[in-house]
């Protein structure tokens, strides 16, 4: 008699029934252990009363595959000594047989935990098939135990399943990758948040060192065989600090966080307890969620906002820039611990002495989230926020043109000595904040790093500081200020008229846009850019526009251009459209997009324009 395979539950599982192929599913308040194969409810798992212990019930498997030896030499000799016995006897043979092997199913056990076998037995759904896959399982069984009934076989086994490419392992997750490279490379990418990496932070991506856990900072990891993460990351951080020109001793990193926003909290977690004050740009003047975030109701949308207690600071409505005077006047009442500068759309230059003043006046640390401008503060072409802030946070996948994830710069050795200043960040003589921010990434926030991106940003790192890459941030300002001006020319609006770093923002209400309707068209023609708040208005009116991913595609000025005459083209067809369908539902307007004349030949245009250009980090 063929063993049938176990039952696992994660637990330690001894099945002996065979199994097959459909789920059952159960109306009431099932749950199920995780198992190889379609999971059991526990509800159909009944104690026995009439059972056996484990090792007696293995005992007469034993026996009856020796009794069923027996019948089957039995009954070979007497089809010998008579062929011509009746075939009711036969079958009455089997029925025995089968009705043996019923009663023995109703005595399987479960192992629960090392304590202990009990019985169970499984109760029958009406109207359902049995639970796991039967004539396909047991055929893959036996055939899997020839096969791996030796090392040789075992080893076979382990080696088929782990060097199998993507597009055999699993055709499915291949097709929609292939689908997604093959848009990147025909589309125009404007979303300010998003760039193209090169083919080495690819490879450190898709490495082994995903393999490896390594809970704690370096040099103190929680898990031995860390010496060359350890190595990886000591080098990660200090190249870190190169492309940003720090000195170590009045500057750490943690190269850890595995987004900005996981920066972010960590900084609050840190350094703050609950119902402590923050104040951030408001999200409608160009500020980020994770620096706090209330609707218009009142609900608390970001963490931020749950655990601490958040006040935003404004733009003037009328010029779109930073008003410094009320900001102070609010800080100054409000008393925040922490003061954030930095934002996710906001074209012009932050005036970091003004908040350091400011900071310093209400006695709060003072942080900078430069996530969307990191890579131009790394070439020097816009104002650094190091010279005058505590705490530095951003992401390492937009203008620093890295892998996604977050890092976070926090200032360490002696304080400035600054009369009738008032500090709440350490002593009046040394910098806290390394021990609270890295005890709050771990292990108060996260397990374990993430090696791979810890790698592909190093590899990243090495390339801002170098002169090329200086170059590339120069042309994104350029592309940037190119795009604005050929907007302006065609008398769009732009809020504060221009740009000083990645990005810009087109106020779509001066043409009577809706910014849902415009940033679905222009997707439908294969332009990705993103509807964003514009200040004054009570909903999203404009949309954010970044040159870092086609100037990465090796896109200049001119080639700008020709992207402002696309825009234009899809606001046009927008406008149209929305003449024409106006009473529709949005459901609607976006179906109805697929067959539009104009977008298909935008759709075209533009692709026959992308496709001209390079593609960073794999060929197409």
């Amino acid at each position: 008699m063929d063993a049938q395979p176990g039952l696992s539950l994660g637990l330690n599982a001894h099945i002996s029934s065979p199994v097959s192929s459909h789920s059952a599913m159960l109306t009431d308040n099932s749950f199920s252990f995780p198992i190889p194969n379609p999971s059991v409810p526990w509800q159909q798992l009944l104690v026995d009363e009439d059972y056996k212990p484990l090792d007696k019930l293995k005992h007469e498997d034993e026996e009856e595959e020796d009794d069923d030896d027996d019948d089957d030499v039995d009954q070979e000799e007497e089809e010998d000594d008579d062929e011509e016995e009746e075939e009711g006897g036969i079958i009455d043979e089997e029925e025995a047989h089968e009705q043996k092997e019923q009663e023995r199913k109703q005595h399987q056990t479960i192992n629960f935990m090392g304590g202990g076998s009990f019985p169970v037995k499984r109760r029958h759904i009406e109207g359902s098939e049995s639970y796991f896959p039967s004539k396909r399982f047991a055929a893959d069984s036996n055939s899997n135990s020839n096969s791996n009934s030796t090392v040789e076989g075992r080893k076979a086994s382990v080696l088929s399943w782990g060097n199998q490419p993507l597009g055999i392992a699993d055709p499915e997750i291949f097709e929609i990758m292939e689908k997604e490279k093959k848009r990147q490379f025909k589309g125009i990418e404007l979303i300010a948040s998003e760039n193209f990496v090169c083919k080495a932070v690819m490879e450190a991506l898709g490495s082994h060192l995903t393999n490896k856990y390594s809970e704690g900072m370096p040099g103190n990891k929680y898990y031995t065989g860390n010496q060359h993460i350890d190595q990886l990351e000591f080098l990660c951080c200090e190249r870190a600090l190169v492309a940003f020109d720090l000195d170590p001793n009045k500057w750490g990193v943690n190269v850890q966080p595995y987004s900005c926003t996981s920066a972010n909290f960590a900084v609050y977690t840190g350094l703050l307890h609950p119902g402590d004050r923050i104040m951030g740009m408001d999200s409608a003047s160009g500020g980020h969620l994770s620096h706090g975030y209330y609707t218009m109701s009142g609900k608390k949308v970001s963490a931020a906002s749950i655990f601490f207690e958040t006040m935003p600071y404004k733009v003037n409505h009328l010029t779109g820039y930073i008003d410094y005077e009320k900001l102070e006047e609010k800080a100054m009442d409000f008393r925040p611990k922490i003061l954030i500068c930095g934002g996710s759309s906001y074209p012009r230059e932050w005036d970091y002495g003004k908040f350091r003043m400011i900071a310093d006046k209400c006695g709060a640390v003072l942080m900078c989230d430069m996530a969307h401008i990191s890579g131009l503060v790394a070439a020097k072409e816009v104002a650094s926020p190091f010279d005058y802030c505590d705490i530095v946070t951003s992401t390492t996948h937009k203008s620093l043109r890295g892998p996604r994830g977050g890092i976070v710069f926090y200032r360490r050795g002696a304080k400035p000595r600054k009369p009738g200043h008032v500090h709440y960040h350490g002593d009046d003589v040394n910098y806290d904040l390394e021990e609270k921010i890295n005890f709050a990434l771990y292990p108060s926030l996260q397990g374990g790093p993430h090696n791979n991106h810890i790698a592909a940003l190093a590899v990243a790192l090495k390339q801002v500081a170098t002169p090329e890459y200086k170059a590339y941030m120069q042309q994104v300002k350029k592309n940037a200020q190119a795009l604005a001006s050929a907007l302006l020319k065609r008398k769009c609006r732009l809020v504060t008229d221009g740009t000083d770093n990645h990005l810009l923002l087109w106020d779509l209400t001066a043409l009577g846009l809706n910014d849902r309707n415009y940033e679905k068209v222009c997707e439908a023609c294969h332009i990705t850019l993103n509807k964003c708040a514009i200040y004054g208005s009570t909903s999203p009116g404009g949309v954010r526009i970044g040159t870092p991913a086609m100037t990465s595609r090796g896109c200049v000025e001119e080639d700008f251009e020709t992207i402002a005459e696309f825009l234009l083209k899809a606001a046009q067809i927008t406008s149209s459209i929305v003449q024409r369908e106006h009473a529709k539902p949005f459901k609607d307007f976006v179906k109805n997009l697929q067959i539009n004349k104009d977008i298909s030949n935008l759709r075209n245009q533009v692709e026959a324009f992308s496709s001209r250009f390079a593609m960073p980090g794999f060929d197409f």
